[in-house]
């Protein structure tokens, strides 16, 4: 049941990256989905993975040569690892990730926690043969009331899986209320984006919304997350979004923060934005968080046409003096890509933009080196020198 990797696929371990792709496959092991040992193709012992027989990412390593096994105790040392790395956050929010996967050094496993409840994905097969023995220390280890899996993604249907949203442990509310840096909001476990909100901008909207005044813009608003920050500070915020239904939300969310500042438009960004331009409006604040635009590598120079769009906009609605907070979460615009498409967006937009610093995840989105699917969140913080 042993799998042999080429010498590239060694090669790409031993640089820190644990995905071994089918093409770097020497010999496939006689098994079904799990863990299986690893060698390369002189038989010299490389460690254990995560099988997946239907998957191009093969296998999935999750020790070196010499580690304990992948048992009961392995998964409990590693779990209790991830947790403990979050310590800092309690207090800070009740709604957290408490494993990335990847940057955990838990390939293909991901837990959000929203209060007393967890959210998993478990993204290839071979973690899936598994959900048995991890659920349960999840629970254990968090002491939360229920487990609901969120596996309507496409990693899960590239490997063979299935990709039904369904509890695995107790039970899980459709709506969960969080607190966040003092501002309270509603996820949406079961049918809202990601597994249920989007976590990992949280220091970025407290960044943002300690840098608020006067008039403030939050495109691609979804449920006011950012609006919620810059409302405590700005005079009032337009929370600009295509999705009605999200601006729903976002109402009910200014009114359970006691903000009365926040106003929704539904339309479509670029074309209001366009529209604003027009108008002459004005902004001291500006935030752009658009959803992925490059799914694929074949996608990133159309993505970054529209990213340069969309900032070119925003920098025209951009007040002097004004702050403009701009992000990406596409993995494949890496960060060099995103800050030049940043600055081509300056030159056409006549303004003359100042970079004030840059962001990326909070620590419970752990970024490793090594490997760079685990580095998909970029932000800047620009200001308007005229």
């Amino acid at each position: 049941m042993t799998a042999i990797v080429s010498p590239r696929g060694e090669a790409r371990w031993t640089r820190g990256h644990p995905w071994i792709f089918r093409s770097d496959l020497l010999e496939r092991p006689d098994a079904p989905a799990g863990v299986v040992p690893v060698t390369a193709r002189n038989g010299r012992p490389l460690g254990e993975a995560l099988w997946s027989p239907s998957s191009e990412i093969a296998l999935r390593f999750l020790t070196r040569p010499g580690a304990p096994p992948i048992d009961g105790a392995w998964w409990r040392h590693r779990l209790e690892g991830a947790i403990a790395r979050r310590a800092p956050l309690v207090g800070v929010t009740t709604a957290m990730r408490l494993v990335h996967g990847e940057g955990d050094g838990l390939p293909s496993l991901v837990v959000d926690r929203y209060d007393r409840w967890l959210v998993v994905q478990l993204l290839s097969a071979g973690l899936a043969s598994l959900e048995a023995q991890v659920v349960p220390l999840l629970l254990e280890l968090t002491g939360c009331e229920g487990v609901l899996a969120r596996h309507d993604v496409g990693a899960r249907r590239r490997e063979g899986l299935d990709d039904a949203v369904r509890l695995l442990a107790g039970d899980v509310p459709r709506a969960i209320t969080v607190m966040e840096h003092g501002v309270r909001y509603v996820a949406a476990p079961w049918d809202g984006q990601k597994t249920g909100a989007f976590l990992d901008q949280r220091e970025n909207r407290a960044l943002v919304g300690a840098l608020a005044r006067g008039r403030a813009l939050d495109c691609f608003a979804y449920h006011g997350s950012f609006a919620l920050h810059l409302a405590r500070r700005a005079s009032d915020v337009v929370a600009l979004d295509i999705s009605g239904a999200a601006l729903d939300r976002a109402r009910t969310h200014a009114a359970e923060n006691g903000l009365t500042n926040v106003a929704t438009v539904e339309a479509d960004a670029f074309e209001w934005l366009r529209d604003a331009v027009r108008r002459g409006e004005r902004f001291e604040t500006i935030v752009v968080d658009p959803p992925a635009f490059a799914k694929s590598r074949a996608a990133i120079p159309q993505a970054r046409r529209g990213y340069a769009d969309i900032n070119r906009l925003a920098m025209k609605l951009l007040a002097p003096g004004g702050t403009l907070f701009s992000a990406s979460c596409s993995h494949h615009i890496d960060r060099s890509t995103f800050l030049a498409m940043l600055a081509e967006a300056a030159a056409d937009s006549g303004r003359r933009l100042e970079l004030r610093g840059t962001t990326g995840h909070a620590l419970d989105h752990p970024e490793l080196l090594t490997i760079p699917e685990t580095g998909y969140l970029k932000g800047a913080v620009l200001v308007a020198q005229d």
